[in-house]
């Protein structure tokens, strides 16, 4: 079951407005406001997998998704601190 799916079987009344073609990177939900959470690393992946370049990737989020403000509900990007051991 991917996350897009679970949220919506844990919370069936929350409409969220999701950013097309990226559930794949979609990491969470914020509790209060009940926006998405995405991994903009993970949209980075799909964007890849799509055949972009790492370049182009990074220039598509930016432009088309990462400054779009769409409402009240427009869902949140953050980039993941990963540890390194």
């Amino acid at each position: 079951m991917s996350n897009i799916e679970k949220i919506h079987d844990q919370f069936p009344e929350l409409e969220v407005l999701q950013a097309d073609g990226f559930d794949d990177a979609i990491i969470g939900l914020e509790p209060l406001s009940g926006k998405l959470i995405y991994d903009i690393s993970k949209m980075v992946e799909v964007l890849l997998e799509e055949g972009l370049s790492h370049e182009d990737a990074i220039e598509h989020l930016d432009f088309n998704v990462l400054n779009a403000y769409v409402g009240e509900n427009t869902p949140l990007y953050i980039h993941t601190i990963e540890e390194s051991l």
